[in-house]
């Protein structure tokens, strides 16, 4: 399986603190079943002021560290990139961290607010569209808007957004209502992605397969295996190839 959304490099966000606790991170999530992930540290401007620079100098240096403690999982780098007008100068300076590439365009991890969709949240998705960059929206599940109501998320949908689930809403481990909308965001189409924005070993985990098996349940297996293995491998294949 390939975990698109994850916190795994040290020291950099609300992700793990130390090293130790960065490779027993990635050590757990190739015991269950993650062969390959890409690193998403927060960019999230006045709290977490990571760059192209800042993130490429901590995953070089952990990627290092990984090898060197014989831990198989492969390594990429991204970033998850919170709503904001910076978005758009770093797509014009080329300091975006990229996800990957996925329908002749650049995919970046989209991260709204928590408790709202901002106003203007769709124009700039339509700059960006236009600019070539397409945005994976993530945790849409979790939104506060979303669960005030789903038609929220639609015209994002609508615009051409990709969606990134996270796997253990869909068992409730973040509550009921992120699991109803989750299932109902699976069953419409709209989610392009399972990952498992993992950040610890303690409520976090980096695992996908219980979310995949609820997938199963509603989509079938073929497309259970989509959402964790094929599409995250297309999407991702600049950074394994």
């Amino acid at each position: 399986m390939i975990d698109l959304h994850c916190h795994l490099l040290p020291g950099i966000d609300d992700g793990p603190k130390t090293l130790q606790d960065a490779l027993d991170l990635c050590r757990t999530s190739f015991a269950n079943g993650i062969t390959h992930a890409v690193a998403t540290p927060h960019i999230t401007p006045g709290r977490y002021d990571n760059t192209l620079s800042s993130i490429s100098q901590s995953y070089t240096k952990f990627k290092t560290e990984l090898e060197q403690a014989g831990i198989e999982l492969q390594l990429g780098m991204a970033a998850e990139v919170r709503l904001d007008p910076i978005i758009m100068d770093m797509v014009r300076a080329k300091t975006m961290p990229f996800l990957g590439e996925y329908q002749d365009k650049r995919v970046m991890l989209l991260e709204f607010p928590h408790t709202n969709i901002p106003p203007g949240s769709l124009e700039l998705v339509q700059w960006l569209l236009k600019e070539g960059v397409l945005p994976m929206i993530a945790h849409p599940e979790r939104n506060g808007d979303v669960l005030q109501k789903l038609d929220k998320i639609t015209p994002f949908v609508k615009a051409g957004c990709l969606l990134q689930l996270t796997a253990a809403s869909l068992t409730g481990l973040f509550g009921d209502e992120e699991k109803k909308r989750g299932v109902q965001m699976l069953k419409k189409g709209w989610v392009t992605i399972l990952a498992s924005d993992a950040h610890n070993l303690r409520a976090r985990l980096p695992e996908l397969e219980p979310g995949r098996l609820i997938a199963e349940s509603y989509l079938g297996k073929e497309e259970s295996w989509n959402l964790v293995k094929h599409r995250p491998a297309e999407i991702s294949a600049i950074h394994f190839s």
